[in-house]
């Protein structure tokens, strides 16, 4: 299926520029329609206390007017850009607002933080997700890209939604770090990937139990990918909260952006 509509959160936060510039990168190699979901955060104070909301009603309005400040400099650009595009105004939560806008999107772009929205929509929206490091400036999608595969049904998924993409990569490597759990090789993956006329290079590691993300770190840097697809979260956010996990070392410590379904 055709990776077409994608959904772009948009906050005036220090993540806000990574985001934008990676989603107007995706949807002009896509082809694509981008919808900005424009989130005004309500803030919960202890005021409400003693001020019957009062604060926090000021607060909001506050949010309100810088949001749409962000808005009138975002369009401004994004007249300048070659890309269709929509806007939408929500308040609430992130990771609620975008799940609720999220029925009929291809795509959603983040943040790469564990801890965020990614985490709850990638295990709960349906479309994969795109998670994107504060420090990105866009993404190649006709560059390098790296498939992290441990044979696991979330790496399926993610390498099943990631052709459209990956059909756009100069170069595709998958890499199979093997911890002794692996249920399906790296090579059946490369078959499936070749079906679709993408034949990639595949790269065999041995791991220890638990050092699988520092593995991949690894490749992402030594292979120069510019951005790596994986299956997210085949363990509760609880357990990788508490005991740590692949998905969640990578949200941390990936210097490129993420796709990532489950």
């Amino acid at each position: 299926m055709a990776v077409k509509n994608i959904l772009l959160l948009v906050h005036d936060d220090q993540g806000q520029e990574a985001r934008f510039q990676a989603a107007l990168d995706a949807t002009r190699a896509l082809d694509g329609h981008l919808t900005c979901v424009d989130v005004v955060i309500p803030s919960q104070t202890p005021a409400e206390l003693w001020d019957g909301g009062a604060g926090s009603a000021m607060l909001l309005a506050e949010e309100r007017q810088r949001e749409a400040a962000n808005r009138t400099t975002l369009e401004q650009r994004l007249a300048k850009e070659d890309v269709s595009w929509n806007w939408i105004d929500m308040v609430g939560e992130p990771g609620r607002c975008l799940r609720g806008a999220a029925a009929i999107a291809d795509l959603i772009v983040v943040d790469c933080d564990p801890d965020g929205a990614a985490a709850g929509l990638v295990l709960e929206s349906g479309p994969p997700v795109l998670a994107v490091p504060g420090r990105a400036r866009g993404i190649a999608l006709g560059g390098r890209a790296l498939v992290a595969w441990d044979g696991s049904p979330e790496a399926e998924a993610a390498l099943r939604a990631a052709v459209p993409l990956l059909l756009l990569a100069e170069q595709v490597m998958i890499l199979q770090v093997d911890d002794g759990s692996i249920r399906i090789p790296a090579g059946e993956a490369a078959s499936f990937l070749s079906r679709h006329g993408i034949h990639p290079l595949v790269i065999l590691e041995k791991a220890k139990k638990g050092q699988a993300a520092t593995n991949i770190i690894a490749a992402i840097v030594g292979h120069r990918a510019d951005y790596l697809v994986m299956g997210g979260f085949g363990r509760s956010r609880l357990v990788e909260a508490l005991f740590g996990g692949v998905s969640r070392n990578l949200l941390l410590k990936s210097p490129v952006p993420l796709f990532m379904a489950h």
